[in-house]
């Protein structure tokens, strides 16, 4: 098997299996929502921000 053998075989199973999605509740807009991430907390035990898709797109900085 060669290295692009290996590579297809990578790119085929990379979503294969759905991810498991956690309920969340927007940080700025307050909608629940569902993230591919178990929220969690910050070293002080306060819960990190968590942002619904359009809250993200929003806050995430364009790509030119």
């Amino acid at each position: 098997m060669g290295f692009n053998d290996r590579q297809g075989d990578f790119r085929n199973n990379f979503n294969s299996e759905p991810r498991e999605m956690h309920k969340a509740i927007c940080s700025e807009c307050k909608k629940e929502c569902e993230v591919p991430f178990k929220p969690s907390n910050d070293s002080e035990g306060k819960p990190r921000p968590v942002f619904c898709k359009d809250c993200y797109a929003k806050k995430k900085p364009r790509r030119y």
